[in-house]
């Protein structure tokens, strides 16, 4: 969500997703990403060890879980940690899921907007 969220708002910034543990992208983050107008049903999550060797400003951890197992970017600027609920630990009925992650899809927004637009 966090890929689509900082691509349609700053379609400027060449942003590279990945994973400790890559996997489709889950039917809850589609849904709740089109109620906001944005198309998250064809991205793909690599491997974080598939950008070692890139130069980023910017690395973003946004689950507790990568921060501590992911690799070190020697080539990076920055590392930037902000914790974010999981959302694919939701329980409930469908709507519960969906209310979960829809407060995470809102939540990554307010986080990468205010970060993001100061540096434009």
């Amino acid at each position: 969500m966090a890929d689509g969220i900082i691509n349609h708002f700053f379609p400027s910034f060449r942003v590279y997703s990945a994973g400790t543990k890559p996997e489709k992208v889950n039917p809850y983050a589609i849904k709740v990403m089109k109620q906001i107008g944005i198309d998250i049903s064809k991205n793909k999550s690599n491997h974080t060890n598939d950008y070692l060797n890139i130069k980023f400003d910017y690395i973003f951890t946004v689950c507790d879980n990568a921060k501590e197992i992911c690799p070190v970017y020697p080539l990076a600027q920055k590392l930037i940690h902000k914790s974010f609920t999981d959302p694919a630990d939701a329980t409930g009925t469908e709507d519960e899921k969906l209310e979960v992650y829809k407060n995470v899809r809102d939540d990554l927004k307010e986080y990468f907007i205010s970060f993001l637009n100061p540096l434009f």
